[in-house]
């Protein structure tokens, strides 16, 4: 008796069904190709995931993250814009014969300057965008401190809709209408956009924050004020993140106690000098030593205070915070080296900090949450 082999599952190569992103417009959203493939044009989810090189799990939550999104109203339209132009076609079109009339491209000059004026007044404090049903035009407004609003800017639904597919704007429901603030990537596209003078530090400058912060000097007892990069540092941008309740999810004595160690850590990798400190001996004060208590004692003793920081920390709780606090890696690279669940990493973080503050010291400042 011959042993069979059992059937080898058909394949579907029925290409036709799969427009590749190199024959679409590149300014459509790599997320909306997927969704459209798989909603519009029937594209098995593994099917997708194979010519990706992903796993089907990682585009079934694409799929479903732009589905949770169509009761945008704008965001339908662009996904029913796209369907219709792009996607309904038996075969995928190219860029000669694509209309571009009704999606702008995110490198027309007109959404662009349209960007420039509207992202912008969407940054200001209390400033959101409104689209009413039906209506061809949309309103930034600016709630005043007495109570009213402002209409701060108009601009035409078909760029607000680009905004939406370019994931610049987010929008909420209220009532009839929806309003829509701006979100991380469109602040990105600003700064990117308005350094277009300089291209080679437009993608540089969309990573960097510029705040202000008080430096005391311990010898001579006075106070500089030192500008730096808030974007830097994940704790930062942590520290601006607010609960429901408007309160820091980030005490400014957290933020202090991780900084701190990492300090520690940065002076810890600078080894004692090995030859002649020329910077002095080419001075007229004294020629440099190797005397004890000299320049090479700075990094062992902080190399003594990382240490002891991270024992006080212990197993786990050591380990996201040299990651978060000494590499500034992001929660979600943290939790994926450390094999931890996702979003694991952000209640983990803050009880290692918690006890590093309490290690270093430092006094809490943060004001007492209301029982119930």
């Amino acid at each position: 008796m011959t042993n069979r082999q059992p059937p080898k599952p058909k394949v579907r190569t029925d290409d036709a069904l799969l427009p590749l992103s190199t024959a679409l417009p590149d300014w459509i959203p790599d997320l909306a190709i997927t969704y459209l493939n798989h909603v519009s044009n029937g594209v098995p989810l593994r099917r997708i995931a194979r010519d990706k090189g992903v796993h089907a799990s990682t585009v079934m939550r694409q799929v479903r993250k732009l589905e949770s999104r169509r009761d945008d109203p704008l965001m339908d339209e662009a996904l029913d814009l796209l369907a219709t132009v792009y996607f309904s076609a038996p075969t995928a079109p190219t860029k000669e014969t694509a209309p571009m009339k009704t999606s702008p491209s995110i490198d027309d000059p007109l959404i662009q300057r349209e960007a420039r004026r509207i992202l912008r007044r969407l940054c200001e404090k209390d400033a959101y965008l409104l689209v009413a049903p039906q209506l061809d035009m949309a309103a930034v407004f600016r709630d005043l401190p007495d109570g009213t609003r402002r209409r701060i800017a108009t601009v035409k639904r078909v760029t607000a809709r680009a905004f939406v597919l370019f994931d610049w704007i987010v929008g909420e429901a209220v009532g009839v209408l929806t309003r829509y603030s701006i979100t991380p990537v469109g602040r990105a596209a600003l700064k990117r956009l308005l350094d277009k003078d300089s291209p080679e530090n437009c993608f540089q400058n969309q990573h960097r924050e510029y705040a202000e912060r008080d430096i005391l000097d311990e010898a001579s007892g006075k106070v500089s004020r030192l500008r730096y990069n808030a974007a830097e540092s994940p704790l930062t941008l942590l520290g601006r993140k607010r609960a429901a309740d408007g309160i820091s999810f980030l005490a400014p004595e957290l933020i202090e106690a991780g900084e701190r160690l990492r300090e520690d850590f940065e002076v810890a990798q600078l080894g004692p000098r090995v030859a002649q400190n020329w910077d002095r001996f080419l001075t007229a004060g004294a020629r440099g030593s190797f005397s004890q208590g000299g320049v090479g004692e700075g990094p062992t003793a902080a190399r003594e205070r990382v240490a002891s920081a991270l024992a006080a920390l212990g197993p786990g709780l050591a380990d996201i915070a040299f990651r978060v606090c000494c590499f500034l890696e992001g929660l979600e690279k943290a939790e994926k080296r450390l094999g931890w669940s996702a979003r694991s990493g952000k209640v983990v973080l803050k009880i290692a900090l918690q006890r590093l503050a309490n290690h270093y010291g430092l006094q809490s400042s943060a004001p007492e949450r209301k029982a119930g």
